[in-house]
């Protein structure tokens, strides 16, 4: 495949060896400032931008219908206006807020627990996640997700980087140099604690995750997430 990385910082480098290493082409490489010039031969973009970027490079992308596929966090406010867009263009999108496969296996992981746990009212839950320093945003995309699975799965009703008490999740956000990315659930009674961590070693995961997305969404129309990928349903 050709493909468009719309991004190209440290992700965006680690995306493209991976795809080189998978026999397809890169046509553009694009960073905040330059244009889209060449993304029209592309057969599909990958965008780990920056979250004032990402916006725009998704919508280009559907509006000159070009599959995307988008691991940028902190924009998901506009998420519906990009589904919307996609529906309205016939075109393909998968966003995801970490494209890891054990991220993914953890995502299902963390939701079963907490329907499990959600019978045992002793349980008090709570979240930590470390990344490194030059991470916009906090929490993490991927905190954000474990935390709604959490509360599709029992009474609590909201997630806060400040506010520990009994409706929200507390989720202890830390910034720490040269660390991927940390995440761990922790579930605490008076008695014992349940803990569940998911470590990333390096960029690697989340890079072969896009670009196996991307080999996926490349001749397809729709929405699509890492579930429908890994076929996880």
């Amino acid at each position: 495949m050709k493909i468009a990385l719309l991004g190209y910082g440290k992700m965006g480098k680690v995306i493209e060896q991976i795809a080189l290493q998978r026999g397809h082409s890169i046509v553009l490489k694009k960073s905040s400032t330059d244009t889209f010039l060449g993304i029209e031969t592309a057969d599909v973009a990958i965008d780990f931008s920056v979250p004032q970027s990402a916006v725009e490079n998704i919508t280009y992308c559907l509006q000159n219908n070009i599959p995307v596929v988008s691991g940028t966090t902190g924009w998901v406010d506009h998420y519906d206006t990009m589904v919307d867009l996609c529906k309205t263009k016939n075109g393909a999108f998968i966003y995801g807020s970490n494209f890891s496969l054990g991220v993914n296996l953890f995502f299902e992981l963390n939701a079963y627990l907490a329907k499990m746990m959600s019978k045992f009212k002793d349980y008090h839950v709570s979240m930590e996640e470390i990344h490194h320093t030059q991470k916009l945003d906090k929490p993490s995309g991927t905190a954000i997700s474990l935390a709604k699975d959490i509360i599709a799965n029992s009474t609590k009703t909201d997630w806060s980087i400040e506010n520990n008490n009994e409706t929200n999740i507390y989720i202890d956000v830390k910034r720490l140099e040269n660390v991927p990315g940390t995440h761990s659930i922790l579930y605490q009674s008076e008695v014992d604690s349940i803990e569940i961590t998911h470590t990333a070693h390096n960029r690697n995961g989340f890079a072969l995750g896009a670009v196996l997305a991307a080999e996926w969404l490349f001749g397809k129309k729709g929405v699509f997430t890492m579930r429908d990928v890994l076929n996880l349903e």
